[in-house]
Order: C-alpha cells, then sequence, then structure tokens
C-alpha cells in the first residue's frame, strides 16, 4: 500500500471507512477551524481503500447538504490501484447544526454544545459577546449613579475620559460606552458595571473569598462582595487587607510603614483580569486564602491556544467581554495591549516573590502566587527568595524582656487568635489601651503580627516567646 501526502491543514483526520457518524464530525469541524477528512486512509497515511465508491461519492455529499446545509468539496482520488475520498471542509461563519445539534472540534475532541457554552458559541459566530445582549426588562432607574460617578473620577484621573464629560448624564455616559442600543434597552454589561443590584438580573455576579487552614476542608472564615463590578476589585482589596492579607510592620527612621505582602499594583491586576474576563453565566469568582498562598479561579477558560507562555510574554487581547473590558479599559484599570501579565511579573518579581502561575482549570482559569509572609512559620519572603524567620533579628527571650502581661497576652492570642484587644483587656484586668501598647511593642519586636485589620482580622505569633 502507498502513502498518501495529505492537503496541510490545521485539522486533518485519517478514517479506514465512512461511517454515518462521520457527519457529527464534520459539523463540529465546521464550527471550527475547518478540516480535511481522508476515508480509505489509516493512521499510517497509507491508502486500504473504500468499496462502493461511486455511491459514496453521491451520497456523502447530499447528506452534507441535506443535513447541514452547506458545501463542502469531496475529491475522488486513487493511489496502487486503491481509492480513496478526500473531503475538505471550510469553517463556518455562522453556527452549523447536525439533526438539530451543535458540534464543536476543540483539540482532539468532538463536543456537543449545550446551555451557556452553546449560547456564547451562537453569539461569537454572530461577532458578538453574551455582555453585549439587551436585557429587556431593565431601565435606567436599575443603575447606580454613584458607579458612574466612580467610572468617570477614575477614567478622567487615567486621562482616558475628557474632563469635560465629569457632568455627564447617566444616559449619555452608557450611550458613549455602547452600553445602550437606539430603542434604549440596556445590555447586560451595563447592569453588570453599573447596576444597583445586578443579581436582580444575574445569579452569579459575586466573589466569594475563603480563609483556609491546611485544606479546603479547614473554613476559617469567609465573605461574599456582590454589587456592581466597577467597584468590585476596590472593595475585594479593602476585605483582603482588612480579614485576610498581612501587613507587616516596619520603621523607617521614626515612622511606621505598613506594606501588603502581595505587591497591590499586580494584586489589583490580577482581580480585574479574573471579573472583566469572567463567564458571567457560569460560577461565582472563588478566591481560596491559605497560609502560605492563593488562588482566584473564575469560570471561563483561556482564548484558545493561550496558556501561560503566552500570557507572560508579547500576545494580543482576546476579551471574552468586549463591552466590559472597554469600559475597563476607560476607567484605567486594564489596557487592551495584552500587557497585563507583564505587569504582574514586574510586580512579583521587584517583591521577590515567584511569579503566580496560570492554569485552565475546571472550565475556568485559575491563577496561584505564594503569599509574601507565612503565617504558620512566621516566616517571610525576602527580595533574593530566600525565605528568614522574622523575629531572628530580635534576638532571645532575655534580649527581648517580655513583661509577664505580654507573655499572658500571647497565651490568650494561642488559645484564640481572633480575641480582640478589649476581651484581653478583661481577662487581664487592665484597660484596653495598656493592652494596645502591649500589642504594638510585641508588634515591634517581631513577636506579633496582624492579619487583618483592628476590627476584623486575627493575631498570628511568629515565634512561641512563652516558652
Amino acid at each position: 500500500m502507498g502513502k498518501i501526502k495529505a492537503r496541510e491543514c490545521q485539522n486533518v483526520e485519517y478514517k479506514r471507512s465512512w461511517q454515518d457518524k462521520y457527519l457529527e464530525w464534520i459539523c463540529g469541524f465546521a464550527n471550527a477551524q475547518g478540516a480535511v477528512m481522508y476515508f480509505g486512509v489509516d493512521d499510517d497515511h497509507e491508502v486500504v481503500g473504500l468499496e462502493h465508491v461511486d455511491k459514496l461519492m453521491e451520497d456523502i455529499p447530499n447528506k452534507i447538504v441535506t443535513t447541514m446545509g452547506i458545501v463542502v468539496d469531496v475529491n475522488l482520488h486513487a493511489l496502487d490501484g486503491l481509492e480513496y475520498i478526500e473531503v475538505v471542509i471550510e469553517p463556518s461563519n455562522i453556527p452549523i447544526n447536525y439533526k438539530g445539534k451543535y458540534y464543536y472540534r476543540s483539540g482532539s475532541t468532538m463536543q456537543e454544545l449545550r446551555g451557556p457554552a452553546l449560547q456564547q458559541f451562537v453569539l461569537k459566530k454572530m461577532g458578538r459577546s453574551w455582555d453585549d445582549v439587551t436585557n429587556d426588562r431593565a431601565t435606567l432607574d436599575d443603575i447606580d449613579r454613584n458607579a458612574i460617578d466612580y467610572f468617570l473620577r477614575k477614567g478622567i484621573n487615567a486621562q482616558r475620559i475628557p474632563e469635560d464629560q465629569r457632568e455627564a448624564s447617566t444616559q449619555d455616559v452608557l450611550t458613549n460606552l455602547h452600553l445602550i442600543d437606539e430603542n434604549g434597552h440596556l445590555k447586560n454589561a451595563a447592569l453588570l458595571l453599573f447596576g444597583k443590584d445586578p443579581l436582580k438580573f444575574f445569579t452569579n455576579v459575586r466573589f466569594k473569598i475563603g480563609r483556609f487552614g491546611v485544606d479546603e476542608a479547614d473554613l476559617l472564615i469567609q465573605d461574599v462582595v456582590e454589587g456592581n463590578i466597577i467597584q468590585m476589585a476596590d472593595r475585594v482589596v479593602d476585605l483582603l487587607k482588612a480579614r485576610y492579607l498581612v501587613s507587616p510592620i516596619s520603621f523607617v527612621g521614626m515612622n511606621r510603614v505598613e506594606t501588603l505582602e502581595i505587591p497591590i499594583e499586580a494584586l489589583r491586576e490580577i482581580l480585574y483580569n479574573a471579573i472583566t474576563h469572567k463567564d458571567y453565566t457560569g460560577a461565582d469568582i472563588q478566591m481560596h486564602v491559605y497560609n502560605d498562598h492563593v488562588e482566584i479561579w473564575n469560570q471561563g477558560d483561556l482564548p484558545e491556544g493561550y496558556d501561560e507562555k503566552v500570557l507572560y510574554g508579547k500576545h494580543s487581547s482576546m476579551p471574552r467581554n468586549s463591552n466590559i473590558a472597554d469600559t475597563m479599559f476607560k476607567a484605567g484599570f486594564i489596557d487592551t495591549w495584552g500587557r497585563g501579565y507583564k505587569k504582574i511579573r514586574e510586580g512579583f518579581t521587584k517583591a521577590g516573590l515567584a511569579i503566580p502561575t496560570v492554569t485552565s482549570h475546571c472550565g475556568g482559569t485559575l491563577v496561584s502566587f505564594q503569599r509574601g509572609f507565612d503565617v504558620v512559620t512566621g516566616k517571610k519572603i525576602t527580595s533574593s527568595n530566600v525565605i528568614s524567620d522574622v523575629s531572628s533579628s530580635v534576638g532571645s527571650l532575655s534580649v527581648l524582656q517580655l513583661s509577664d502581661r505580654q507573655k499572658k497576652i500571647c497565651e490568650l492570642i494561642l488559645k484564640d487568635s481572633f480575641i480582640s484587644a478589649q476581651q484581653m483587656s478583661v481577662v487581664l484586668s487592665v484597660v484596653k489601651r495598656t493592652v494596645e501598647r502591649d500589642l504594638a511593642d510585641m508588634q515591634k519586636k517581631g513577636v506579633l503580627v496582624r492579619e487583618g485589620n483592628t476590627s476584623a482580622g486575627r493575631w498570628i505569633i511568629l515565634i512561641d516567646k512563652t516558652k
């Protein structure tokens, strides 16, 4: 048997015989990037021949036209006396179905599209995104003017919106952003970005944050951020500072400095990516904060052909939600040149932290990065990526000379890390201010660190000084 030289194409398939089930494959290839299929040829490209070739040459194109309404090239070839058929399938610019079902070839798998995946596919074929669809139930009364004003302030400060637009009407702002159609109907993007209550229209517009211990079964605290997505990143950052991340204290001369353990601008870039590119027909955004690392997951796979290597290299921006991305750009939150991950890499590198990993996971995108402070070991990450003990420069207990009351404070924290200064003052029979002075002194000495703020958070003992 002779071997054929296949036509150059992104997808090439070889089949020893024709079966009607391959009509699903042709549908999937037409909905994707097209393909060339050879029948009467095995996987080693060797021609094995076909029977009843004349009938197949008539049946195959007729079945394709009848069931899918598309025309493909069906060519008859021969090699060493054996005949085989070549079917050339061009990608279609409209959705194609086979017997009412939509198939799509992705990688090496053939998928039947259903539900949200089918909706996204059809919209994409029409040159639209889900956030571009209008919502007939919504009116301008559903838009929060405070969110509009917030957007205008940010955009003007970023020099992406003219100063003379500061007092623009809500309708004019939405019209300029193409978030309202000629009939006055609001698009999904308008309600997500500026809605008073997006959950009234969509069920998955939440950002869930959980603080976990050793694993997902060990949930310590949790919060849910709701509301419009234009202000969501700010609310998430405020919560992280208050309850989930550490801002170790240092002193520059007489000035007390608190720097968040994660580089703040890089963190915001990760948050804006998750919020902007989320599939809002899917699950809520989820953020897992562990002792030594953080994970952020949003529904929606990376664009086809994109992976971590591509994202950290030079690449084009391919937003899932074009209207949301355009508004976030004009607010100064993201850019449109695919430079977001470059900023993330630079931020983490400058802070001496490992570059975040980006993977496709459970139908979504998972970004994972190490914390700048290990709250269990009491160790931080230095600029040289070497972990060192925060308390090592302070010395031994004899040098620290902790008071008996400060030792008792450590004992109270070991029993309950969420204990407040007021609760400590009651147990120790002293005024709250005395406890606060002790806590400040112990932080300065490297004995304690605060995860969160005064009203919400917990104390972490870096090294057990009570022994």
